[in-house]
């Protein structure tokens, strides 16, 4: 049976952290994934890491912003090694930084790529997490997602099909292309055209309109090892966490 993830970020305006870890616990979840505010200091930290202690939960991934990886790796290291992360993944830039030229998009992957060589050294894997933006051609006909993948073979992806789908593409298409390159999915769903605008058209995990029964018996066949719940925006993280690890056992 597949040990699921939960990526943090999904109850980062709900209940405190404690709670939301025994609440994981509970439902079933072994694995956690963080993301930049609960690793920001030293105290919170050994907050997290006392906390994931308690609740029996690991934390094999982990969101790091770009520039926290490029300016500050001692650090990321040090925190990986805290939690034995297996792979360190930043999971976007800021607009003002997403490039609108294939030139653009090449030297982000190489500033990504040498960011990574600290973490590749400390032997931990290192990587990308897709959105939307990055299936926007460029005028030289190139898909941005290419052109960042192609400065390191090393870079690993964790795909988040949801924004897949959002970005007008096939996720079946992109998990073969790169299953060799695939370390984690993230597993979320997208509400009926119209419909739960106020969680902003997300959706929990069998509610939605994504074929996940495709889509998880395609990743599957591929390098990935970690399946992680996310939910950008629910009204009730509980219910979702719930309902989406309920779903995916059927998977």
């Amino acid at each position: 049976m597949t040990d699921y993830s939960y990526q943090l970020y999904s109850s980062r305006n709900h209940a405190p952290l404690p709670e939301t870890l025994k609440m994981l616990s509970r439902l079933g979840y072994k694995q956690v994934e963080g993301y930049g505010a609960l690793y920001a200091d030293a105290a919170k930290v050994a907050e997290l890491k006392d906390h994931l202690a308690g609740s029996g939960l690991s934390m094999p991934t982990g969101h790091f912003s770009l520039d926290m990886v490029r300016d500050r790796p001692d650090e990321v290291v040090k925190i990986a090694e805290a939690f034995d992360i297996d792979a360190v993944i930043v999971p976007a830039v800021a607009n003002e930084r997403r490039k609108t030229d294939a030139a653009g998009w090449r030297a982000l992957g190489k500033e990504l790529a040498a960011a990574g060589e600290p973490i590749w050294k400390a032997g931990r894997k290192f990587g990308w997490h897709n959105h939307a933006f990055e299936f926007v051609v460029t005028s030289t006909g190139e898909v941005p997602l290419d052109l960042i993948l192609e400065a390191d073979p090393r870079l690993v992806l964790e795909l988040d099909v949801a924004w897949l789908v959002r970005g007008n593409q096939d996720p079946l298409i992109w998990i073969e292309k790169y299953k060799d390159r695939l370390i984690a999915a993230h597993v979320k769903d997208i509400a009926p055209f119209g419909e739960k605008i106020d969680e902003d058209g997300w959706a929990d995990l069998g509610d939605g309109t994504l074929d996940w029964a495709a889509y998880m018996a395609a990743l599957k066949g591929t390098k990935a090892k970690y399946f992680v719940m996310e939910h950008d925006n629910p009204k009730d993280p509980e219910r979702f966490a719930r309902r989406s690890i309920a779903a995916a056992q059927q998977l």
